[in-house]
């Protein structure tokens, strides 16, 4: 398979997924229970929830000049702020080519080499990626004994025990391989996790890490406050648990990496997650259509002003 049909079907798998995802929904709840649910629902606790997304998007573009001070680079906020809504938006089109957009508005209006903002990118997706499990562990802890006696209700113990060894061996023998060995493809994955380490790593180096860590924080707390408070908009969804929350959002996060933006699988994953405590299934599904149209519908409008306007800002800065 040659280099282009990989960049295809990259492209355009993640978009039929996700096509599919919203045909599936839509059966199993039709559209139109969706807008009744939407007619009934409490706009101020969407509005709320956008606002609290805005909020994250900003805080993140403020951290991003954190990380990119200690390379002698000081870059105007708006621009930083312009380039993440750019990213979001440009990853609803194409997975993961946002982060190299990113990268690239840097190096057009900063003058940052595009090697070193993306680098910068990468450590930034570390340190989420740490503040996710570390929302996971939180999670698990809390709610361990209530997910333990559901997976033993669906699962066989047994056969859960054995597939968790078989994984565990799978990823020593794994490990041990790409160790020892010297072959190319070993040595991009020996690079590939030296980078992830090193990566998270560099934040330490910081001059501010304290306020890169604030940021990281708040960044996290806003998206789970966004879905907490969009939830409230939904009057079938009262008194819904912090468990609820929590696990709806963790499995709302990685339906994003699934598809394109979680097109399709979005409220999917809301509603697996809200059956586990048993939330009726027409209520979950719109509530995962609204909190996503919602953000999603932030993400387009500012996403599309910041490239129309990026060009513009520029040229009127450069004349300044």
């Amino acid at each position: 398979m040659n280099q282009h049909t990989k960049r295809t079907l990259k492209i355009i798998l993640p978009l039929l997924l996700g096509i599919f995802l919203i045909w599936y929904s839509l059966q199993e709840v039709p559209l139109q229970v969706v807008f009744d649910y939407w007619k009934k629902a409490d706009k101020s606790w969407i509005f709320l929830g956008v606002f609290l997304g805005l909020l994250s998007h900003l805080s993140r573009a403020y951290r991003w000049r954190f990380q990119l001070e200690p390379l002698g680079y000081r870059i105007k906020f708006w621009n930083s702020v312009m380039a993440v809504f750019a990213t979001y938006l440009i990853n609803y089109t194409i997975p993961r080519a946002g982060e190299v957009a990113r990268a690239s508005i840097l190096t057009n209006y900063e003058g940052v080499p595009f090697e070193k903002g993306f680098g910068t990118i990468v450590s930034e997706r570390i340190a989420d990626l740490l503040v996710m499990a570390g929302i996971v562990m939180i999670t698990l802890f809390l709610q361990f004994d209530f997910i333990y006696a559901f997976f033993i209700q669906k699962f066989n113990p047994l056969k859960v025990a054995v597939s968790l060894v078989l994984v565990i061996s799978l990823i020593f023998v794994f490990s041990k391989y790409i160790k020892k060995s010297n072959s190319k493809f070993a040595q991009k994955i020996k690079n590939f996790i030296n980078g992830l380490i090193e990566g998270a790593l560099s934040v330490f180096k910081m001059k501010k890490k304290g306020a890169f860590i604030f940021h990281t924080l708040f960044i996290w707390a806003m998206y789970v406050l966004m879905f907490y408070v969009t939830s409230l908009a939904i009057q079938d969804l009262e008194g819904i648990s912090a468990g609820a929350i929590l696990i709806g959002f963790i499995s709302a996060s990685f339906s994003i990496a699934a598809t394109s933006g979680g097109i399709g699988a979005y409220p999917i994953a809301v509603y697996l997650a809200f059956s586990i405590f048993g939330i009726a299934e027409a209520p979950s599904i719109a509530f995962g259509w609204i909190m996503w149209a919602s953000q999603t519908l932030m993400i387009i409008v500012f996403g599309g002003l910041s490239l129309i306007y990026l060009p513009i800002y520029n040229r009127i800065k450069t004349k300044k």
